[in-house]
């Protein structure tokens, strides 16, 4: 764990300017079950993987928390998450999201996910554009085996808060739009190990944090 942990666990704690108490999820991408254990151990409740293979691999090895997938998702993978999250929060196309629906309707669960947004519009990443957040919202609303619960965002890699934070506030727009139509909206996960306090002053109430709370990760060994 790195030696800001316990400060940044502080400021996570305190909530967010609307009155919300933020939830802190580890990023535990590459992370050993040792290293997840001790986060654990320290005080986190949530964990999130952000590919299907460690997901796995980590399931039986890793207790005490909550589980979330929180990277880019194949369809023919999501047969090893049903069942087994508590959000799936990367939820960036309709072709996923009734994926999910028919697999959980098939294992006679629900799955709670949050829509993925592009908020910067970026040719990279995946998500719905913003004008479209509410039609989508709206459409997945309606498929059986799904609740959706919020919305997901990466914001774009700048550390120019003059971009950032208009972008922020368009979540948060978008976030409190959705929650005055559909009651199960509860989360706006948003923010990450370099805009992560950016992000919970303008509204958001879920973070996923790696770098911050484990330090930098290890490279790959060398075959």
């Amino acid at each position: 764990m790195t030696s800001d942990f316990e400060n940044i666990l502080q400021k996570i704690g305190k909530g967010n300017p609307f009155g919300e108490q933020v939830t802190l999820v580890a990023a535990t991408k590459t992370r050993t079950a040792e290293e997840i254990d001790q986060a654990i151990k320290a005080g986190v409740r949530d964990i999130g993987e952000n590919k299907v293979q460690e997901f796995c691999a980590k399931y039986d090895l890793v207790h005490g928390a909550r589980r979330h997938f929180i990277g880019r998702l194949q369809c023919n993978k999501v047969k090893y998450l049903i069942g087994k999250t508590f959000l799936i929060q990367s939820v960036d196309r309709d072709e996923l999201a009734q994926e999910i629906a028919r697999l959980s309707l098939k294992k006679g669960v629900v799955s709670d996910i949050l829509l993925q947004i592009n908020i910067g519009n970026e040719e990279t990443k995946g998500g719905y554009p913003l004008p479209e957040g509410m039609a989508a919202l709206t459409r997945l609303s309606l498929m059986e085996g799904l609740r959706v619960k919020g919305f997901m965002a990466m914001l774009p890699h700048t550390d120019d808060e003059s971009v950032l934070a208009p972008l922020c506030e368009k979540m948060r727009k978008l976030f409190e739009r959705a929650r005055g139509d559909f009651p199960d909206i509860e989360y706006l996960s948003m923010g990450m190990s370099g805009d992560w306090e950016l992000c919970i002053k303008h509204g958001a109430n879920m973070v996923r944090l790696g770098t911050a709370l484990f330090g930098e990760r290890n490279p790959p060994k060398q075959i």
